[in-house]
């Protein structure tokens, strides 16, 4: 909010999405895991599963704790959280 977006929460299906985020320049997403790092895969399989049932060009984001390089996974880029933060 103090970047001056609008702040919502959103269900797709029976997942939700924790932020939506609307302002001038149009609409983004966020979801938010402490880590999206576990051996079977499947915390980032649930993290991403709402954004990727969203069917819009709008950007979509995960935002973690994980320290790894900026990553995409099919057009949703995943981020560390202090870095977006700082941003």
């Amino acid at each position: 909010m103090r970047r001056g977006y609008e702040v919502y929460i959103g269900k797709v299906g029976r997942t939700e999405v924790d932020f939506i985020v609307t302002s001038d320049e149009g609409k983004e997403y966020y979801q938010v895991a402490y880590t999206a790092i576990d051996p079977t895969g499947e915390t980032l399989r649930r993290e991403l599963a709402p954004l990727d049932a969203i069917t819009d060009h709008n950007p979509k984001y995960l935002l973690t704790m994980d320290n790894t390089p900026l990553t995409s996974h099919n057009g949703i880029k995943q981020i560390n959280v202090l870095d977006w933060l700082l941003k």
